[in-house]
């Protein structure tokens, strides 16, 4: 039987709950059911999204699992719940996920970023899991693709015979593009962002001990200070204001 998790509320999506091993066996065994189905990788930027715009908030909450990747949702678990809930991110997940694909024989497909980007994960592909069929990838133009376009897209991912298709295009275009396949792509959409650049060396990972003690934003502000600043200033500020407000409304409830 399919493995199923259970989700419970984080402020104002909700997080699917369970261990890393088991989110990596649900999403493959969904990939093989070719059952149309998408995964959120939440961090706070997808948290805050979703927190101020009602539409979003039904796009993540309608996935089909929702991983704690940052690390202040994945603590949310044990000031809300006093439950322990691992990591699951985005960097760890696409890599785990390919060589379980590859042990699987399932195929996979990758949707967004640019040419060169996908060439060099063919490239890593090729030398990591040489065994893994990948299905197909394509780069999409920088603008709103039109319905036709949609539905051509579509039907290549769906003759590509593709189980699990990475999106690589960011939040909130990523999820917002999966909700729009879902029952059209016969297949596992997950949006994995930022983890390709870092999979084929486009970028660097944290070192493990920032990963762990919740610094892995300080070291990408570090290396995009511009682009990264303001965004972080005011999604920390704001996320740190709602876990306490939501943490107050526990303790009034409990009181």
């Amino acid at each position: 039987m399919p493995l199923t998790l259970k989700k419970r509320r984080i402020i104002s999506i909700n997080v699917s709950t369970g261990s890393y091993k088991q989110f990596v066996t649900a999403i493959i065994d969904r990939a093989k059911s070719k059952v149309s189905s998408y995964v959120c990788v939440a961090n706070v930027h997808m948290l805050l999204e979703a927190h101020s715009s009602r539409h979003f908030r039904k796009i993540v909450n309608s996935a089909f699992i929702t991983t704690p990747d940052g690390m202040p949702l994945a603590k949310g678990f044990k000031a809300l719940y006093n439950y322990h809930q691992e990591r699951v991110d985005g960097m760890s997940l696409l890599p785990s996920l390919l060589n379980e694909a590859e042990k699987e024989n399932i195929s996979v497909f990758f949707y967004g970023g640019t040419q060169e980007m996908l060439n060099k994960a063919i490239n890593y592909i090729n030398v990591t899991t040489p065994n893994l069929k990948i299905a197909g990838v394509y780069s999409p133009p920088f603008r709103t693709l039109t319905d036709k376009e949609m539905e051509d897209m579509a039907e290549t991912i769906n003759n590509s015979g593709a189980n699990l298709v990475f999106v690589v295009l960011g939040c909130p275009k990523q999820e917002i593009w999966m909700y729009n396949m879902k029952g059209k792509v016969n297949a596992t959409m997950i949006g994995i962002g930022g983890a390709l650049p870092v999979l084929v060396g486009d970028q660097k990972r944290a070192p493990i001990w920032m990963q762990k003690n919740s610094l892995e934003w300080l070291f990408r502000l570090h290396q995009e200070p511009r682009r990264l600043f303001k965004r972080y200033f005011k999604t920390n500020s704001q996320f740190l204001y709602l876990a306490a407000k939501a943490n107050l409304k526990k303790r009034f409830r409990n009181f």
